[in-house]
């Protein structure tokens, strides 16, 4: 067996477990540490050592590289356990499993009795189930199993907080990998499309260097369009695979191979002869909406440590070159490491963990978001997973379940739907058809009707159909039903208009290409969605008949009285709701009070309308600081208004509302004898004339004729201010601003008197105002007047 850097190491290894228990273990890619490390603790470790991957494939083809080097077959000393698959023995001492699997192992027994040592491999991807199942051994290692050995091991990872969160663990490191790798970068940016640059990047490559080529790509259609550009022996490797398509891609070969991989290929698997990486640069990860209850995929930058990764798998056999698909300044805008998992994933399954549990409060190396959490557990609630924040025995049953709580709780519920859990936890085996899952269920239960092509994907579900049909439940349910438990925020009603949209019963809104078969439906439930916030687009959906619907979920009847801004009007109706749908909409005469506030409402988004008797009022009272009477303040509560809002119903009714009366109500008696006393509304002239006070501006001000104010010795006051007077001519145009009435009829007056004369001759201008007598007469024409 060839020595490998990680073995210089080991022993380093194994004196941290003896001191502390714990380590963390750093190892750049080829290093061995996967293969090696289990059979160094054997001898150390009293029981079985529990070592976790990431994927199914990297398990299998760790456990059986182990059993190589220990010159024996898998099943006996090292086996491996993945969902649907186990090769295991009394006398296995090294357990390879997918990190699910440890969650339900600890959950079933938190002693974990009989286990010596638990090893995460990989744990920089950080996934969810490893966070989790991180976070559940330390628990139960600080409460149940202090001699419970620990290693998290990683190429790419930040090893200190981990170490930090291990109670300061030692970090062992091990420098140097298997053999050199040489990175070539572009000398451009690359222009044209991912494709096609990958095409040509391979085949330089192919010319510049010998020996097998891995080619990272970021999913199965890129893998597939880059496919048809090349010739030879390209093949393709993707986790939607069957195990005998991916082992088939793996096999050596005596010519030159290509292999198409995604990021499967990236972590725990040697593949032999590769001497050759092509980086296209891309990773393809899933992004969940808690507001909306939907992931999408999107494509993204790789990270350097994700780009690390690949890289390394060009120097397990021998010296390697590594081709990037971006150039050396680019390099430095990546990311240093990709999100982990439990940042931007669904949490509903980690919620119903934690349940089953019966804490939140774990050693989470990074905690969960509290906000995608809570919409986890209202949708747990919605299953009758959770009651009262607490874990039901039908929770207990659907976290048993190997699949997203979702699809358990339908699984458990009805009979004959364990085709259909299968169906939906797998890749759609006839994707780029329409969107009906019914044609997709045909597909499963008669194969040989549809292409070649989808086979291999439809007996993969076949096959964990069989596997789940043991956990059925009972109900008779239709199609539509069935999907509609999985999916109780998924039921959409069709929207009013020619395009085929439909508002979900979970709040969002939802779309199809037009000419679907499904595209008039009423009533749908998709079971795929592409997760747009906006508007998702339904790749796979379903028909439920309003019945079945009804005695599926119960309904609700609610009482609407609202202002609407479409309409411009208050409106009554009494709904029948399911969730966000109304399925049944009829009139409601609403009790006055409650169409009262409902114009309020509309008040808020018109805004008040001011006339100017009530605008005069409002400046009255802000001028006496009585009461706040801004917009803001007056529209913060409506009941001071609502007497006066009976029987409007319209925005027309709401601009012609004149608020003096509401405001003097609000005000109280005491308030407007206040206001009157300080602030009078007019200003009595000398010949007995009410002019109104306007307040709005700097200074109270009234506008009077000139004639009008003869004989007034003192400037007119309001509230001990001066009032600012504008004094108009005859014909009611400004002639004169004035705040000291005295000063102006013994200053200014004189010039006034000779033009206005001029003007209005037969109107008095006598030579001392204040002795005159005030009047709004003229002198009358004709003879008599000579």
């Amino acid at each position: 067996m060839s020595r490998l850097p990680i073995d210089d190491v080991l022993p380093a290894l194994t004196d941290a477990l003896r001191l502390r228990g714990m380590a963390v273990l750093q190892a750049p890619p080829g290093a061995g540490k996967t293969t090696r490390v289990p059979p160094a603790l054997l001898p150390r470790v009293q029981g079985r050592i529990v070592m976790l991957e990431p994927r199914r494939l990297a398990a299998r083809a760790a456990a059986e590289r182990i059993a190589e080097e220990m010159g024996e077959p898998v099943g006996l000393r090292v086996g491996y356990r993945i969902r649907g698959e186990a090769k295991v023995s009394k006398a296995t001492r090294i357990e390879v499993v997918t990190e699910g699997i440890l969650t339900r192992m600890i959950q079933d027994d938190p002693s974990l009795d009989g286990i010596g040592a638990v090893i995460f491999d990989e744990f920089h991807e950080r996934s969810l189930n490893a966070d989790l199942g991180l976070a559940l051994v330390l628990e139960a290692r600080a409460a149940l199993r202090e001699d419970l050995a620990l290693v998290v091991m990683s190429a790419t990872l930040d090893a200190a907080p981990v170490a930090a969160l291990m109670g300061d663990a030692p970090v062992i490191t091990s420098a140097g990998r298997a053999y050199e790798v040489e990175t070539r970068w572009l000398p451009r940016p690359a222009q044209g499309r991912l494709e096609m640059e990958t095409a040509a990047l391979i085949r330089q490559a192919a010319e510049e260097e010998t020996g097998d080529i891995l080619v990272f790509l970021p999913g199965e259609g890129e893998i597939r369009r880059v496919q048809s550009q090349l010739s030879g022996d390209v093949r393709a490797l993707f986790g939607a695979m069957d195990f005998a398509a991916q082992r088939a891609a793996l096999a050596p070969s005596a010519g030159r191979r290509i292999i198409l991989a995604t990021s499967i290929a990236e972590t725990s698997l040697t593949i032999p002869g590769i001497r050759v990486v092509v980086d296209a640069g891309r990773a393809r990860r899933a992004r969940f909406d808690p507001a909306s209850g939907m992931s999408r995929l999107v494509t993204e930058r790789v990270t350097r440590a994700e780009a690390e990764q690949r890289r390394g798998r060009a120097g397990r056999v021998a010296e390697g070159v590594c081709y990037r698909l971006w150039t050396r300044g680019e390099e430095g805008a990546l990311s240093a490491f990709p999100p982990a998992e439990i940042e931007v994933a669904d949490l509903t399954g980690l919620a119903l963990e934690l349940a089953a549990w019966g804490s939140d409060d774990l050693p989470f190396l990074t905690p969960p978001p509290e906000g995608a959490l809570t919409e986890a557990r209202a949708l747990l609630h919605d299953l009758g997973a959770l009651r009262g924040g607490r874990i039901t025995d039908h929770g207990r049953m659907l976290a048993r379940a190997p699949l997203h709580p979702r699809l358990a709780h339908m699984l458990t519920r009805a009979a004959g739907s364990a085709e259909l859990a299968a169906l939906l936890a797998e890749r759609d085996p006839l994707r780029g058809e329409p969107a009906d899952l019914a044609r997709r269920m045909a597909a499963i239960r008669d194969p040989g009707r549809f292409a070649a092509a989808h086979r291999p994907t439809i007996e993969r579900i076949r096959q964990e159909a069989r596997r789940l049909s043991r956990l059925q439940g009972s109900d008779d349910l239709t199609l539509g039903q069935m999907a509609a438990l999985a999916y109780p925020d998924r039921i959409g009603l069709r929207r009013k208009g020619d395009a085929p949209r439909w508002i979900l019963s979970g709040g969002k809104g939802a779309a199809m290409e037009p000419g679907q078969p499904l595209s008039a439906q009423r009533l749908i439930v998709a079971t795929d969605l592409d997760g747009d916030p906006r508007e998702a687009k339904v790749h796979q959906a379903v028909p439920i008949a309003e019945g079945d619907l009804r005695a599926l979920f119960p309904t609700q009847w609610r009482d609407l009285c609202e202002w609407s801004r479409r309409e411009g009007r208050v409106i009554a109706r009494r709904q029948e709701m399911l969730g966000a749908l109304v399925l049944e909409d009829r009139i409601w005469t609403a009790p006055a009070e409650a169409m009262a506030r409902a114009a309020f409402d509309g008040l808020r988004l018109i805004g008040l309308p001011w006339t100017p008797a009530a605008a005069r009022l409002r400046a009255r009272i802000r001028l006496c600081e009585v009461m706040d009477v801004s917009d803001e303040a007056l529209l913060a509560e409506a009941d001071w208004l609502l007497p006066w809002l009976n029987g409007k119903r319209t925005e027309a009714d709401l601009r012609a509302l004149d608020l003096t009366e509401a405001l003097r109500a609000r005000l109280g008696w005491d308030g407007v004898q206040q206001i009157d006393r300080l602030t009078p509304s007019h200003f009595t002239s000398p010949l007995g004339n009410r002019i109104p006070i306007d307040y709005d501006g700097e200074a109270p001000a009234i506008e009077v004729r000139l004639q009008e104010m003869f004989g007034l010795d003192r400037h007119p006051t309001v509230a001990g201010r001066p009032l600012r007077v504008t004094l108009l001519s005859p014909a009611r145009r400004p002639v004169q601003v004035t705040m000291d009435l005295p000063g102006f009829w013994a200053s200014s007056y004189a010039d006034v008197r000779k033009d206005m004369r001029g003007q209005y001759p037969r109107h008095p201008w006598p030579e001392d105002p204040t002795e005159a007598a005030p009047t709004l007469r003229a002198k009358p024409r004709g003879p008599e007047a000579r």
